[in-house]
């Protein structure tokens, strides 16, 4: 019966569901993540009968039976998460699309929204960092701050300044930003770090006087992950979950009675 095997496209479908939404829940209190969704494709169909219209006489629909349902895509969403004031000097939030790039050790370069930043101190120098110490780069590489300089501040437009010992207002140059033509084809490497792909496009600095984010110095941008939202889709993919185990099992009962026919 196609039954069975359709029903078990459905349960494994409604299954990487359930994955996606429980991912998304156990991250709704992570710095600036970003929901997933996923997607769902039906299956190749079985033309038991074509239509068949000749001179306006004959058969006018498709006599199709599918194979169940596959799972399309995840995709994720960008949209703005809410804004958590944390009077830190050190955490940045970007109102607006781009990113933040940060350098890896090996000199590679990712994207993030995150920026709850932190200070490694390197010998007369300190430089700021993400959480798991990847530098945050500037126009002119990692954004330096020498030891000693107090009242760090980031205007809106990504601009660094600090007082030195003398109580004189330095700058020490400005945050860069990146933005992409098609942000969901961005690859998620974890550690709330994004990969540049051919779909997502290259990525495009942003000038000051065309900069389409802006930064808030002591705030944080929490998930978007909306709690009641995921609760709803959780249960509608239990629920689907439990109607297709449901056809599974009426399926075997029907085999079992056609099984008894002959005794």
């Amino acid at each position: 019966m196609r039954a069975l095997w359709t029903a078990a496209t459905g349960m494994k479908a409604q299954q990487l569901n359930m994955d996606v939404i429980s991912n998304n829940l156990s991250n709704v209190n992570t710095a600036a993540y970003k929901n997933q969704r996923a997607e769902f494709k039906d299956l190749m169909y079985s033309a038991m009968k074509k239509t068949n219209l000749k001179d306006e006489v004959g058969r006018p629909v498709n006599l199709e039976i599918g194979f169940g349902v596959m799972t399309g895509a995840t995709t994720r969403f960008f949209k703005q998460g809410s804004f958590m004031e944390t009077q830190n000097d050190l955490d940045v939030a970007l109102q607006g699309d781009g990113f933040f790039q940060v350098q890896l050790p090996n000199e590679e370069v990712r994207y993030t929204r995150d920026g709850s930043f932190k200070l490694s101190v390197e010998e007369n120098v300190s430089k700021l960092v993400t959480s798991e110490g990847y530098y945050v780069l500037g126009e002119d590489g990692p954004i330096e701050i020498p030891n000693g300089y107090t009242d760090f501040k980031v205007g809106q437009l990504g601009h660094i300044s600090a007082k030195d010992e003398d109580g004189n207002l330095q700058d020490l140059g400005r945050i860069r930003l990146a933005k992409f033509i098609n942000n969901e084809g961005l690859l998620s490497e974890g550690e709330n770090l994004y990969k540049e792909t051919v779909a997502s496009g290259n990525a495009i600095e942003m000038e000051p006087d065309t900069m389409e984010a802006k930064m808030r110095q002591g705030y944080l941008e929490m998930s978007n992950v909306q709690v009641v939202d995921e609760m709803i889709r959780m249960i509608t993919a239990q629920r689907a979950y439990e109607i297709n185990s449901k056809a599974i099992t009426t399926s075997d009962e029907m085999m079992q009675l056609v099984n008894n026919l002959k005794r």
